[in-house]
């Protein structure tokens, strides 16, 4: 696994973990940001990339700041 990979699923997994810290289930929070619940779960698993714009929509519905998904 290459460095970027490994960095799309630390975030995918930093992701999962702060939604988990809130007490949300993935269709909470999938319903809070509009898309399906099958798409915030390949985001968590890092089988697909997030965008900036619904990372910021992440950000936001778990009130916390998007450096926070970045902790590697």
């Amino acid at each position: 696994m290459n460095n970027k990979t490994t960095k799309i699923l630390q975030l995918g997994r930093n992701i999962f973990t702060k939604r988990k810290e809130k007490g949300l289930s993935q269709n909470q929070l999938a319903e809070k940001l509009d898309i399906s619940r099958e798409h915030l779960a390949k985001i968590e698993t890092a089988k697909r990339c997030v965008s900036l714009g619904l990372l910021i929509d992440i950000s936001e519905a778990l009130e916390i700041p998007v450096k926070d998904f970045f902790d590697f």
